[in-house]
């Protein structure tokens, strides 16, 4: 925090004021004592030790009232310029829309949980970011809308996770008793309206995209393509589309590009396949419209992948932290206060 001045001028004027005031009242003294009229003086009849001391007295007193009289004056000038703090920190950081944006197809399932998992840890570290779920695969379905209730994130996250924990493997899904595999079936219902297609990558990353304030679907307006707050997606697919989608993946990211949202990919495939063409489409298409793609190939698992996409924006948003001002009156109010009922109490004894 550093303190600021939100109208200096203010308080320029009102010293110039002040000190107008200052030399009209000295001047007007200094023609009054130049009168030539007799002035009776009781100096003689206070020559005693017990006047003297009074008269100490109530010069030391008189002295100290104007002195709180102008400290008075000196912080109401300082009030009238509006003292302020300057907050540096960054506003972006706890400003963030994030959707969560989940291919829910029979080959990226496994991988989903690990996706899900990992922002159950880190939500735990969340202030102030709304995050929303939706999954796909030939039609979408919004598991939960974009909210700060971390604990409503929670339950959801937790449910999605112990759904899924049956099917990071084959012998899991053969093992799977009709119960968990209802639980997995509820889960993605309304993700498979369309027959003979699946993993329609670019009609998911449009739905996720609505999720967004702001989004329009086709084009992008001046109102809505400023935003107040940062939105990004987190797509986790391995791209591989079978059917015919409404929008394709680049047309898909055209459009979250023309309002500002941002979009990173998150390979989750088998790494057997990060060089196929699919994946290496997904990766031009997300790095060329401003995005991270991130793939295993370099050894990581999918749980650092996602806490490296989530330092990356953090980063970015701290790179574009705003400062703001708030006026901080309180200090000078309270010492005003005190001014003042120095300067009172001063001119009651001196009264007496």
């Amino acid at each position: 925090m550093m303190l600021a001045w939100h109208w200096p001028w203010a308080a320029l004027a009102g010293a110039l004021t002040a000190l107008a005031i200052v030399v009209l009242i000295i001047v007007f003294a200094r023609h009054a004592n130049t009168s030539h009229e007799a002035v009776f003086s009781l100096d003689d009849d206070l020559n005693t030790e017990r006047a003297s001391r009074m008269f100490r007295q109530w010069r030391a007193l008189n002295r100290t009232a104007v002195a709180m009289v102008v400290v008075a004056l000196v912080l109401a000038i300082a009030l009238v310029a509006r003292p302020s703090q300057v907050d540096s920190s960054s506003e972006q950081a706890s400003s963030r829309d994030i959707v969560l944006c989940l291919d829910v197809s029979g080959s990226t399932l496994p991988y989903d949980r690990e996706v899900i998992d990992t922002y159950l840890e880190l939500i735990k570290h969340f202030q102030g970011e709304r995050i929303g779920l939706s999954i796909f695969n030939s039609t979408s379905r919004t598991v939960f809308p974009l909210t700060d209730d971390y604990d409503l994130v929670t339950e959801q996250l937790t449910a999605a996770s112990k759904a899924l924990k049956g099917v990071e493997t084959q012998d899991d899904i053969d093992k799977m008793s009709d119960a968990d595999y209802q639980k997995i079936a509820d889960w993605l219902e309304g993700t498979q309206n369309r027959k003979d297609a699946t993993s329609l990558i670019g009609d998911g990353v449009v739905s996720c995209a609505a999720m967004l304030p702001g989004f329009a679907y086709g084009s992008a307006t001046e109102a809505n393509a400023e935003r107040q707050r940062a939105a990004s997606i987190v797509l986790a697919t391995d791209n591989v589309v079978s059917g015919k989608p409404t929008y394709s993946l680049s047309e898909a990211l055209d459009l979250t590009q023309q309002t500002k949202i941002s979009v990173d990919g998150l390979y989750s495939g088998p790494q057997s396949s990060e060089n196929d063409q699919a994946t290496l489409d997904m990766k031009s298409a997300i790095e060329s419209h401003g995005g991270v793609f991130l793939t295993q190939s370099n050894g990581q698992s999918v749980n650092e992948l996602v806490k490296d996409i989530q330092s990356r924006r953090d980063s970015e948003s701290a790179s574009k932290a705003k400062a703001s001002m708030s006026d901080a009156p309180g200090w000078w109010t309270l010492a005003l206060v005190v001014a003042l009922i120095a300067a009172m109490a001063c001119a009651w004894r001196l009264k007496r």
